[in-house]
């Protein structure tokens, strides 16, 4: 897939697409990846989620904005400047770009498409739909008529890392939802719920739910545990976090991805 870099030059990335059978046109939801990567030492959400969307009718495209720029192993423990070549503020051109690439495919219906990720991937969407303020701003005309839904799973929502807007309320594009644990201790749940309360109060279609007793990555298959490792914003160390798998949370986030695209993509 053909994106750009914060030059404006091309440059190319992998991508992983599925599609359901049939010659659609079929909606279709852009899943951005988590910290770990599409490569070998990836958590596996992002597939979990593709395989679920596909089945219920969206084409699904990945894009890995991690392998060609040196971090084909992800950056969950990597605490080096060359992270920042990776942040979601550089994804966000990785997410329009993906977004223009579907629309240029016969058997997806482009003025129905979402955008999603968890983690890394989801402070990359929480970035990606934030409205224009003006034709200056990063990807303005793309913002306008992007993005139809968006879908955060446990983002960093903790508004001294990035201006929403000069009010200082999260705009987004289109109608946003917010799932998180509220055991997430990677990327904390209340900052969430006061980006959310504030967008409500300012009339933006912004929604969350809160798991309990559910952890970082909850829509993992793998156990619950803490690695020390981890680069951590919001522990005093930088480092160290908690993630694992929630059956219960996982089987409602579902419903409720299902529920959500089923509003505003079909």
């Amino acid at each position: 897939m053909t994106t750009t870099t914060p030059n404006g030059t091309s440059e190319q990335i992998p991508v992983e697409l599925a599609k359901p059978e049939g010659p659609g046109p079929f909606p279709a939801v852009v899943i951005m990846h988590d910290c770990s990567g599409l490569g070998p030492r990836s958590s596996g959400a992002p597939g979990r989620w593709a395989g679920e969307l596909v089945g219920r009718g969206y084409v699904v495209l990945m894009p890995d904005s991690f392998t060609t720029r040196g971090h084909p192993d992800g950056v969950c423990t990597d605490a080096s400047r060359s992270r920042d070549n990776v942040s979601p503020a550089r994804r966000v051109r990785d997410a329009y770009a993906a977004l223009a690439h579907l629309r240029t495919l016969p058997y997806v219906d482009g003025t129905h498409v979402g955008l999603m990720g968890g983690s890394h991937g989801g402070s990359t969407t929480l970035t990606s739909m934030i409205a224009p303020e003006s034709d200056g701003d990063l990807l303005a005309k793309e913002r306008r008529a992007g993005f139809a839904a968006g879908v955060a799973l446990y983002p960093g929502c903790v508004a001294t890392r990035r201006t929403w807007s000069n009010t200082g309320v999260y705009q987004p594009v289109a109608p946003l939802l917010i799932l998180i644990g509220d055991k997430d201790d990677w990327t904390p749940a209340e900052p969430c719920r006061r980006l959310t309360e504030a967008a409500q109060q300012a009339g933006y279609p912004v929604t969350i739910k809160i798991y309990p007793g559910a952890y970082h990555s909850f829509d993992s298959n793998a156990p619950v545990r803490y690695v020390a490792t981890r680069v951590n914003a919001n522990v005093p160390s930088g480092r160290g976090a908690t993630t694992g798998g929630d059956s219960a949370a996982w089987a409602d986030s579902v419903r409720e991805v299902e529920a959500f695209f089923g509003r505003h993509l079909r």
